[in-house]
């Protein structure tokens, strides 16, 4: 104890501080015997130190406090904990959780509903300031049902008119791979299914991409898409040893669940592989199917630009959404535009048609001589 003081009854000087709800003590570590009691203004009995106690640790917050709001607040400072987020997070995820309930819709609940209330404002929080937390986490950590949370969430965002900005792709597909158990050796991952986790996370990330590109993603859940994205760049490493593992065992190894649309969004995928591979003259004569072109995902993937441009000018139906790489000279808009280039942006036969009859007429304009 700062000031060498001594227990009144013992004369031990091995005074500790104890901390008893929001007030502190010192009490003699041999004996037991409280010698001081501290006020709610001080930590200790000295007044020299002077150190307040912070409001959230004080009796002062639980004033007019219903029990179950108060129990909800301490879940809400614990997630934050347990997910080791900064402080200003768990003050605004407190902040959010103290608005919503004072909407009597909230306050008469049912008490599922509440529980799952505490990991919708530790969401929003971490949504807003870009931090990577998927949905999936907080219903694990909370053993609540995904449908009940998404509702829940949806509808605090509107109660509270809250903006909360979607998840980066990219952090995304970080996070949640990184969770995988399939970076270092253990009894329940064979050997050759261990893999580097950069290398692993860069592939993955290259077919999220081609994914989003070719609207794979667009309106659907991401985690299903990561997760087939994920298992394709896994074959694709090491595919001699890897082909026979199916999407169950690999999340089974990976210790991750498997979505349900995840089957789908696999076969999605390959379809798309096959379609950019037949662009490929070399491996058209391979005559590849699903299974095969898992082996060439690589050589797919550093062309990838270039093949799904191929692959969907069909000028039928959507165009996939794909950024033109720019070129290294000025453009200044007085570019001639060639006729290759036009058809790019055809879409429907209608316009393929005016397109033709406007290309008619001006070579019928061009072979009229002139008049004398």
């Amino acid at each position: 104890m700062p000031g060498g003081g001594r227990c009144p009854d013992c004369g031990s000087t091995e005074l500790v501080e104890d901390s008893h709800y929001s007030q502190s003590q010192l009490v003699c570590s041999d004996c037991g015997c409280v010698v001081t009691e501290g006020v709610l203004t001080t930590t200790f009995s000295d007044e020299g130190n002077l150190r307040e106690v912070t409001y959230s640790r004080s009796t002062g917050e639980n004033e007019q406090v219903s029990r179950s709001e108060q129990r909800g607040l301490r879940r809400v400072r614990d997630l934050c904990r347990v997910l080791q987020l900064p402080p200003t997070f768990e003050d605004t995820a407190v902040a959010y959780y103290q608005k919503a309930y004072r909407h009597s819709g909230i306050r008469a609940a049912r008490l599922q509903k509440k529980e799952v209330l505490v990991g919708c404002c530790v969401l929003i929080t971490c949504r807003q300031r870009n931090w990577p937390l998927t949905m999936g986490t907080i219903c694990t950590l909370l053993y609540a049902d995904l449908d009940v949370f998404s509702g829940t969430y949806m509808q605090l965002v509107k109660l509270l008119g809250l903006d909360v900005p979607s998840l980066c792709l990219a952090e995304l597909v970080k996070t949640y791979c990184s969770s995988f158990k399939l970076f270092q050796a253990s009894p329940s991952v064979p050997a050759k299914y261990v893999e580097d986790k950069e290398k692993m996370l860069s592939r993955t990330l290259q077919l999220v991409e081609l994914a989003d590109e070719t609207w794979l993603v667009t309106g659907r859940h991401p985690l299903p898409v990561i997760t087939a994205a994920a298992f394709l760049a896994w074959q694709s490493l090491q595919p001699s040893y890897r082909l026979s593992c199916s999407l169950a065992r690999f999340c089974k190894s990976a210790n991750v669940d498997l979505p349900h649309p995840a089957s789908s969004r696999l076969q999605e995928l390959l379809a798309v592989l096959l379609r950019m591979a037949k662009q490929l003259a070399w491996l058209q004569v391979l005559k590849l199917d699903k299974r095969s072109v898992v082996k060439h995902i690589g050589d797919l993937l550093q062309h990838r630009h270039t093949l799904v441009r191929a692959a969907f000018q069909d000028g039928m139906g959507k165009r996939p959404r794909i950024c033109p790489t720019p070129t290294v000279s000025t453009v200044t808009g007085d570019e001639n535009i060639s006729d290759s280039e036009i058809e790019q942006y055809l879409r429907t036969p209608q316009e393929i048609r005016d397109f033709q009859r406007a290309q008619a007429a001006g070579q019928a304009a061009t072979s009229v001589p002139n008049p004398p």
